[in-house]
Parts: structure tokens; sequence; C-alpha cells
């Protein structure tokens, strides 16, 4: 799949208009232009029980159709379900999306990605390839240890010229 088709899954299915209301963005692999298919949409949620009940209504009838609600944190609502051939997850959390692991995690990679001169992206897109997922490959390519999703949630915390340092001290061949 190529990111016109994810364009078009997205366009087609009308999801950022119709989740409007709860602020949708767009993360993952597509946006940051790592060509895997399926991105997932951060959405803010108050209420979770509303935007199932939005996500249901305009979804249930799409292949693979599953919502769930995690049991633990703030219980945001997960639905996933194929559109057009295009996977897609959405996520309605209490947090606003800034606050969210997920916007936070797309963030941080997204700068690091405009700060680099290419070798991230070839190391990222060489470890997805070999099968991990997005966070544990960037921390990989950085070569944080330990918890790949904390790490990268502290890297947000660093300045631009921060990350250009760390980028420059790895060995991304």
């Amino acid at each position: 799949m190529t990111v016109g088709d994810y364009t078009s899954a997205v366009t087609s299915s009308a999801v950022m208009e119709l989740l409007k209301p709860f602020d949708p963005r767009v993360v993952g692999t597509l946006p940051l232009g790592l060509a895997v298919p399926g991105s997932d949409i951060v959405c803010h949620a108050p209420d979770p029980n509303l935007f199932a009940d939005a996500v249901w209504t305009h979804y249930q009838s799409a292949d693979d159709f599953i919502l769930y609600r995690w049991v633990s944190g703030t219980r945001p609502a997960i639905a996933r379900f194929v559109l057009d051939g295009w996977p897609f997850e959405l996520f309605g959390d209490q947090d606003p999306v800034e606050q969210q692991r997920g916007w936070i995690h797309f963030e941080v990679e997204r700068r690091l990605l405009a700060l680099d001169d290419g070798g991230l992206r070839r190391a990222v897109s060489r470890l997805r390839a070999g099968g991990l997922k997005t966070e544990p490959a960037f921390a990989a390519a950085l070569g944080i240890s330990g918890d790949p999703y904390r790490g990268l949630l502290e890297l947000a915390a660093e300045t631009d010229a921060e990350l250009r340092s760390r980028l420059a001290a790895c060995d991304l061949r």
C-alpha cells in the first residue's frame, strides 16, 4: 500500500470529519514517511462512551470491526477495522491529544526525522522491515536501552540541539 492509498482511505472513510468533535490526529508510519501500512488516529474523548458510540455508529459494518475499552488508566476506547483495504485504529482517550503518549511519540519521531540526514529513516525502515514496531525501531536505531516507549517519551523534552547531538552520536549505517 502507498501513501496515496492511505490518503484515499482516510478521505473516503470521512474519519477526520466524522470524529472532528474529538480532535482527531493521524499518527504513525505513513505521516512520518516510513510507508508501513496502517496508521492510528488519536482523539480527545472526554467521554469515551460518547466516542465509542460515534465510532460504532459510523464504522460497525467495516471489515474486521472491533471496539473495546482498556480496563486501566483513563480507560480509553479503541476501535480497529479495515476500510477500503486499509487498517485503521482509532484511540479515544480522556487526555487531550497533546498529552497522549501516542501523540508525544509521533511528535518526537517527526522531530528526529526532520533533524536527520536520512540515516535514521533508513535505519528505522530496516528495523521495521525486520518486524519491529515503530517505537522499538526508533529506540534501537538511537541506542536507547530499556523500555523503548518510555525512552521516546523522555526524548520529547530534549531540545533540537540535544536531539541533533544524539543523532550525531549514533551509528546509523
